[in-house]
């Protein structure tokens, strides 16, 4: 586990711009992918959650930046 969070602030510091720059101009992405618009989404409808004490709800959430991990069981 202890490798995964030094990988990941490895990459957040090799992606983090200069301190020193004095570009004010904003940053703007390298690629540009069209992707459709599939409407809002679906609401979690999980009963079984791992770390909280109760259902996780989308509204619960708004505004909140989330990464979902889906696997099972098996």
């Amino acid at each position: 586990m202890r490798r995964f969070f030094l990988g990941l602030v490895l990459l957040v510091t090799a992606c983090a711009a200069p301190a020193d720059s004095q570009s004010s101009e904003s940053v703007m992405p390298i690629f540009n992918a069209s992707l459709p618009d599939l409407g809002p989404a679906p609401e979690l409808t999980n009963d079984t959650w791992l770390n909280t004490d109760s259902p996780l709800r989308l509204a619960d959430l708004r505004g909140k930046v989330v990464a979902i991990d889906m696997w099972t069981f098996g």
